[in-house]
């Protein structure tokens, strides 16, 4: 099982969600004053965004740090 590529997939999928929050955020306070549940919902996937785009910032250190501990150096 490749962890990687579901993480990248749900990374993806995160930015579009994401991006159509902050649309969605954006056409509502030009409505009028939006609800706070529309002001704070890009929140979420940011926050998921945070976690997954740390873990594929880390994965070639990690790469690395693993290589050197299978070589012996």
């Amino acid at each position: 099982m490749n962890w990687n590529k579901y993480i990248r997939q749900i990374h993806r999928w995160l930015s579009i969600a994401f991006t159509v929050t902050v649309i969605a955020n954006f056409v509502a306070m030009g409505l009028g004053a939006p609800p706070a549940w529309v002001v704070y919902s890009p929140l979420v996937p940011l926050f998921l965004l945070l976690f997954t785009g740390l873990y594929m910032f880390v994965l070639p250190y990690a790469a690395k740090w693993r290589s050197a501990q299978n070589t012996g150096g």
